[in-house]
């Protein structure tokens, strides 16, 4: 399995538009992040988690040619934004694309992108093929997908993990049942906001705490604001085998 992180920052990216702070000043490419996505490679398949407003230019960035099927974890804006830019894909693969998500995912999907859906469709709009998750494993090609149920405040979002990887974003609560669906993993991906609480996502300090907890052999925090510090000063504060992700980084499983 190889994982991309396409993404790895919070609803407003960094830098922030117009913001002077010193992570969105920085020059160093580690604190420039992209809306928070992932892409993975399993078992022949090319999978995305997510498809936020910079769905586009990660695709261009990361050379994507193919894409199986698109993964969503929940409805929200920065994670939904870009899936009109599936029709390339469309195009080259001449199928749909098959779209796995939540009824609550499908039904915001339905507002937000009312034409994909309509029975007389524009010509050249995307083309999905619809498949609803109810929180039970499912299966693409021969790979196994476990969701994982976690809370964003009052938010119900689906975490997802395949084999030995974990994929966690947008939560401050997880169960303890859901919790040993976590355990055992080799790499966990998780949300970690910025230092200070808030009402819906994960502190650097919860989601230490977390990683410690449910002992992953790597954690990697993502979903991360310029709120948080810059990728150098906190990486050089995290704990043994808990790093920072950044855009473009790959893992090998």
């Amino acid at each position: 399995m190889k994982l991309t992180f396409l993404g790895t920052g919070t609803s407003q990216g960094v830098p922030v538009i117009a913001c002077d702070c010193e992570v969105c000043q920085s020059v160093d490419f580690h604190d420039k992040r992209l809306r928070s996505s992932v892409h993975i490679e399993v078992d022949g398949l090319s999978l995305v988690i997510d498809t936020g407003p910079d769905f586009r230019q990660q695709m261009l960035r990361e050379r994507i040619k193919r894409l199986d099927a698109v993964i969503f974890t929940h409805e929200h804006k920065d994670h939904t934004a870009g899936l009109d830019d599936i029709r390339s894909f469309n195009f080259l693969q001449q199928m749909d694309m098959p779209v796995y998500a939540s009824t609550a995912v499908i039904t915001q999907l339905k507002r937000e992108f009312s034409y994909i859906f309509a029975d007389h469709k524009y010509p050249g709009v995307p083309l999905v093929d619809v498949k609803l998750l109810d929180g039970k494993p499912f299966t693409i090609g021969q790979t196994t997908i476990t969701p994982i149920n976690v809370m964003h405040f009052k938010l119900p979002v689906f975490g997802f993990r395949i084999g030995d990887f974990t994929y966690i974003t947008d939560a401050n609560y997880i169960s303890d049942e859901e919790k040993k669906k976590i355990k055992g993993s080799k790499v966990l991906v998780l949300n970690a906001l910025q230092k200070t609480p808030h009402i819906s996502h994960f502190t650097l300090d919860e989601a230490i705490s977390l990683a410690q907890e449910l002992k992953a052999d790597q954690t990697y925090f993502t979903h991360i604001s310029h709120k948080l510090g810059s990728h150098r000063d906190v990486s050089a504060q995290l704990p043994e085998n808990i790093y920072l992700a950044y855009d473009g980084q790959q893992l090998t499983l």
